[in-house]
This record gives structure tokens, C-alpha cells and sequence, in this order.
């Protein structure tokens, strides 16, 4: 296991390599282990996202967690740059309640990457589990041009 640590305008964040694979996203991660090719493409990839030129993240990467967990997070990376989905929209596409849903969301190990931000309540933002919370949600809508649908 090793991380590498990215200051970003949404925090430090912190990306885990496991085996070959993107395995989680921190805030306030620090750097650990060697920096793999791996690693250094992902740090390049959140400082372009930063700077608003990368609007989908190709790394290889493995979701710890229930097939379900996966399935949702595979919805979640599909979302394009600037648009949403509600939780209601991922569990019909699932076939599934949307509060098992909401907590799979919550659950996401890679957040930013695999854009659980991008996916709001019925009735509202819904929660965020990054830190900051829903500041930090309402911060990466509006870098994607999403903010729109918070006024």
C-alpha cells in the first residue's frame, strides 16, 4: 500500500494504491510508500480536475464492499462532468430502494474520483461524507458548472 497527497482548492487529498489499483481517496492524506507510476498519474489527474481540465478520471481502480456497492459506484462514474443524478435516478436504474442507495453514496471509498458529489437527494443536495460535508459538495458542483441547480 502506498499514498500520495495532492493539495487541491477542496483540500489535501490523499490517493491509495493497492495491487495496482486506485483503493481509496482521503482528505488530509499523507504521503506514504513509494510514489508508483500509478500514483503520479493519478496526482496529475486531480491537479488537472483541479484546474478544470480533466472531466473524467481514467485510472484503474477497485471498490471495496458489496457487489451492490460496486454496482452503484459503477452508476456514480458514469455521471458526466457538471450533472447530476438523485439517488431515486440510481435506484431505479438498479432496481433497488434509494436509501440502500444513499448509503452506498456514503459509503464510496474514492470519492472526487468516483463522483458521489455529483448525485443529489429528491429534495435537495443529500449529504456529502468528504470533509467539509456539504460545503465540500457544493464547492466540486460549482468547479463543474453544476451550481445551477443550487439556486
Amino acid at each position: 500500500m502506498a499514498m500520495i497527497a495532492v493539495n487541491t482548492q477542496f483540500g489535501r487529498l490523499g490517493v491509495e494504491e493497492k495491487d495496482g489499483v486506485v483503493t481509496r481517496l482521503i482528505w488530509g492524506g499523507v504521503e506514504e510508500g513509494e510514489a508508483t507510476p500509478l500514483l503520479q498519474e493519478a496526482a496529475a489527474q486531480l491537479r488537472a480536475y483541479d484546474m478544470g481540465r480533466l472531466h473524467r478520471f481514467d485510472l484503474p481502480m477497485k471498490v471495496s464492499g458489496s457487489k451492490f456497492q460496486q454496482r452503484v459506484c459503477e452508476v456514480m462514474s458514469n455521471i458526466p462532468f457538471g450533472e447530476t443524478l438523485t439517488y431515486g435516478d440510481i435506484a431505479r436504474e438498479l432496481d433497488q430502494p434509494a436509501q440502500p442507495v444513499g448509503q452506498a453514496c456514503g459509503a464510496n471509498p474514492i470519492p472526487v474520483i468516483i463522483p458521489c458529489h455529483r448525485v443529489l437527494a429528491a429534495n435537495g443536495l443529500g449529504g456529502f461524507s468528504g470533509q467539509g460535508g456539504i460545503e465540500t459538495k457544493v464547492a466540486l458542483l460549482r468547479h463543474e458548472g453544476a451550481a445551477g441547480l443550487l439556486i
